[in-house]
Order: structure tokens, then sequence, then C-alpha cells
């Protein structure tokens, strides 16, 4: 006889899947600035941010539920060493909400856009205190754990245009101190092990994020051709011909979760390029590139969900 199949449940729901409306806002972030800078359709990035709100609010309240009903569940994938990272991932999901409500609503754009930040802030804290305490491991070193904590980068670019002048300053400034502090430690250990799991390998795109963030973040803050966002600009195109020629080899890995991490990365890779004043033939590939590759991922997750994958436990 063969086993019963488990029952579907919520106890099982992976915590990475709240990295979704990261992927699908960044995209949306992506066309709204092709729309400024390339006359794109405004419908397009509109209706994606739209569906990343809905998407957002969706993903969280499953979680919550689930922290509800299987609290123990909830803890234990928080104590994981990689999994914790996405802990932070609503956060930004909801920066990228305001981003999308503040030119409709400005102040809820602009409350929203506070609490994102203030929850951030928390997250990231709680994070580098278990560092601190001696309670971290060489598994963490992994590019997830740039969510929390250079994640505090997308703020700026999102804030400068809200109002926020000063309090972006100041969130770039943690930022790139964290930044600075990470990279390092993640390249010590692409150098000399141990090597990511090959599922994991795809996250290596997190790695374009804080440049090509960053280079958005400076430019709401000093303007387009301001000298230190050409710098993170240099930075950025470095990193993405790097991955690029990589692209073969992440190609070949299996659909898994952290293929989420190669969404938001390329999406910010393409605004950044709009952003900066690429010419347009430059500009189109990376912004429908990024949109391809996130509806692909999407798409992935979406058969994956309806075999029920994300309700039962992990083999």
């Amino acid at each position: 006889m063969t086993a019963a199949t488990p029952r579907p449940t919520l106890e099982h729901l992976p915590l990475p899947l709240l990295a979704m409306p990261m992927g699908s806002g960044g995209v949306g972030l992506a066309w709204r600035a092709a729309h400024e800078h390339l006359g794109a359709p405004h419908v397009v990035g509109e209706a994606l941010l739209a569906f990343t709100a809905a998407l957002w609010c969706a993903v969280v309240a499953l979680q919550a539920l689930r922290v509800l009903r299987h609290p123990q569940a909830v803890l234990a994938e928080l104590r994981h060493p990689v999994r914790v990272a996405f802990a932070a991932a609503p956060t930004i999901g909801l920066m990228i909400v305001s981003a999308f409500l503040h030119p409709y609503a400005p102040a809820l754009g602009a409350a929203l856009w506070a609490v994102a930040v203030a929850l951030h802030l928390l997250v990231a804290m709680l994070l580098l205190r278990r560092i601190l305490a001696g309670r971290g491991e060489v598994a963490m070193l992994a590019p997830p754990l740039m969510i929390p904590l250079v994640g505090n980068i997308l703020a700026p670019a999102l804030g400068a245009r809200m109002g926020f002048v000063d309090l972006s300053w100041m969130m770039f400034g943690i930022g790139m101190f964290l930044w600075l502090a990470v990279q390092p430690l993640l390249l010590h250990r692409l150098v000399v092990g141990p090597p990511l799991p090959p599922p994991l390998r795809p996250s290596l795109v997190i790695l374009l994020a804080p440049p090509a963030v960053g280079a958005l973040a400076l430019i709401a803050l000093m303007g387009q051709g301001a000298a230190p966002a050409l710098a993170f600009i240099g930075l950025a195109l470095l990193v993405a011909a790097v991955l690029l020629s990589l692209a073969g080899e992440l190609a070949r890995i299996p659909f898994a979760l952290p293929w989420w991490g190669v969404t938001f990365p390329s999406a910010a890779f393409a605004a950044m390029l709009c952003a900066a004043g690429f010419p347009a033939w430059l500009c189109w590939p990376a912004v429908l590139g990024a949109t391809a590759l996130t509806a692909w991922v999407a798409g992935r997750t979406l058969l994956a969900a309806r075999a029920g994958a994300f309700f039962r436990p992990e083999h």
C-alpha cells in the first residue's frame, strides 16, 4: 500500500513566497520609469503595481494566518539561516505599494512608506542583534541576506519623491554601511566556501540590486548625472555583465523559489537604465527581459501552487 498523501496545510507555506510582490512590483516600477523616460504606455506599469498591491495583501494575509495557526512552524523558519532573510520582504513590498499609491493618494502613500521603513529597520535590527550576539551561522552568508540589510537603500529611491529627503539620506547611509559590510563576506564565502547549494545559485542575481537601487536612490536625491550616481551605475553595469556571462549556467538550474531572487534585481537594473537616461535600444531590452523573466518565474510558481507544492512538507 502507498502512504497517504499529506493533507494540504498552511503550516508548510514557504516564507520566501513573501518575495513575490518585490518581483512584480519591481517590474511595475521599471515600466513606470519606462513611461517617464521612454514614453511607454502608462497603464502597463500602473496595472502591474496595482496587481502587486493585491498580491502583497494576499501573501501577507496568508502568512499572518499561518502565524496564528502554526506559530511553531513560522518560528522554525525564522531560525533558518537563509530563510530568515525573507522576513524583510513584506516591508520592501510595502515600500513599493506606497510608491504606487503616492501619485493618487499622497498622504496615504507617505504614511505607508514611513510604516514600511520603520518595520524594515526593526527586522534589520533584530537580524543584526542575532549576528552580534554570536548566533549567526556561515550559512547566513548567502545573497538573500541583502534583503533585510541592504534593502534600506530602496527607501530613499522611493521616499525622496515623497518629500522625505533627510530621512532618505539617513536610510541611504544605513544601507551603504551594511552593504559594504556584507558584500565582502559574501564574496569571501563564494571564494573559499562552503559553496552555495545549486537551488540557491540563481539568487546570485541579488548582487545586482544594491548598485542598481543605489544609483536610483542617488538620482532621486541628487538628480540625473550626479557623480556618485554614475559610480553606482558603472558598478551595476559590471555586475550585470558578469551575471549575463553566467546566464547559461544559471538557466540549467531547475525552478525553485530562489528564482524569485532574479526578478527584483533585473527590474531595478532596467529602471536604473531608464532613469539614468540610457538610450532606448538598451533600456527596452532590459525592461522587456525583466518582464519576461518575472512572468516565467510567476508562471512556474503558479504551476507549483496548483500542484499543492507549497502546502506539503518539502523534500
